[in-house]
């Protein structure tokens, strides 16, 4: 067996040196990624605090303006960001709930305009807003506007408020006696089917924009294809706003004014439903009332001034879409930002390249 080299005092000095200078080496790198990766982290949560921030289209609340599965890009910088009103580990969805941080909104380089389509989180969750859901609506009502619904009707400061070729609403088609039309036919068009009423099914019910109703009336065989007004009063409980406000249906709301910072507004048993989540959720009063007599923080009172601005929102889906009819006003620090541009829209798997990089308006 061959005897083992025993290293000079030189030579070893200079394998340990070498064997420190590779250890001093990995050390550098691994600093050097941990680094940039850390910088990364911190450019990347400051980025979705302040600038942009990337959200997911889930339901058809706004078709066909957005279709489920378009993934957006939100700006916070139109109307100014809001600071953290929270304490979270960043990606995670792991906050403390608990725990309010004082907060304020940034400048912005415009006010949120009337028919903006904006991102906010659901009001009436219970906890700090920017831990509630997100939400994405068209703000139809700004603060002090004159709102009314009359079958299906927008009135905004008592005009027509303006209507958007994506619009969708529930249109009746009526075939004429004997013929047939198909789900699939209609869906071919971007019709969305839900039901049919009639002995024969002779009723076809579909979500439709009016240039598709149009398309659909010129079809041979069509009798006549019209606007389903909802007469009935048959609001489902998620329409508590407007079972408050005597609203006879989800197509019928009675004049309101969106409230406002500094507005005074008279209190009754009457249009209490209309105030009781501002007074009480948002601007963190105790509310009673008791045989129609209304007490605020232990005092019976008959006004009582609103603290801040609200806002009126609608999807553009009107007939399929839980919004202000349903829970009501919703509040300036509840606002996240405008929606900005389509970066990508999958329907299922399959790519809409046609909507990819698309401004949103």
């Amino acid at each position: 067996m061959a005897a083992k080299k025993k290293l000079s005092g030189r030579e070893e000095r200079a394998r340990n040196k070498n064997k420190q200078n590779s250890n001093q080496k990995a050390k550098t790198w691994a600093r050097e990624w941990g680094d940039a990766l850390l910088w990364a982290l911190v450019a990347a949560v400051i980025i979705r605090a302040f600038f942009f921030g990337a959200y997911r289209i889930p339901t058809p609340s706004m078709e066909r303006t957005l279709m489920t599965g378009d993934f957006l890009l939100v700006s916070k910088v139109h109307y100014g960001a809001r600071t953290p009103q929270s304490v979270g580990i960043p990606f995670t969805g792991i906050h403390f709930r608990n725990l309010r941080l004082p907060s304020f909104r940034l400048p912005g380089f415009m006010d949120i305009k009337r028919d903006d389509i904006v991102v906010f989180n659901y009001p009436i969750d219970d906890g700090i807003p920017s831990q509630k859901t997100n939400y994405i609506k068209r703000a139809v009502g700004l603060p002090a506007d004159t709102l009314e619904i009359r079958d299906k009707v927008l009135y905004v400061n008592h005009d027509v408020a303006e209507v958007y070729d994506t619009y969708q609403y529930v249109y009746e088609v009526r075939p004429l006696e004997g013929i047939r039309i198909s789900s699939e036919r209609l869906r071919s068009v971007g019709a969305t089917p839900i039901g049919t009423r009639g002995r024969q099914g002779d009723r076809i019910f579909a979500h439709m924009s009016e240039e598709t109703a149009e398309e659909v009336l010129s079809w041979g065989g069509v009798e006549d294809v019209s606007v389903y007004i909802n007469h009935q009063g048959n609001l489902s409980s998620n329409f508590r706003f407007a079972r408050g406000l005597n609203g006879a249906s989800s197509d019928q709301m009675p004049q309101i004014v969106v409230p406002f910072s500094g507005q005074q507004v008279s209190l009754s048993a009457d249009n209490i439903n209309l105030y009781y989540d501002i007074i009480s959720r948002y601007e963190g009063n105790r509310l009673e009332v008791r045989n129609e007599r209304i007490i605020i923080n232990g005092i019976e009172r008959d006004s009582y001034t609103i603290q801040r601005d609200y806002y009126f929102m609608m999807g553009d889906n009107r007939d399929n879409s839980e919004d202000s009819r349903a829970w009501g006003f919703v509040p300036d620090d509840h606002m996240v930002g405008r929606a900005w541009v389509i970066y990508l829209s999958l329907d299922g798997y399959a790519p809409r390249f046609n909507r990819i990089l698309k401004s949103i308006h």
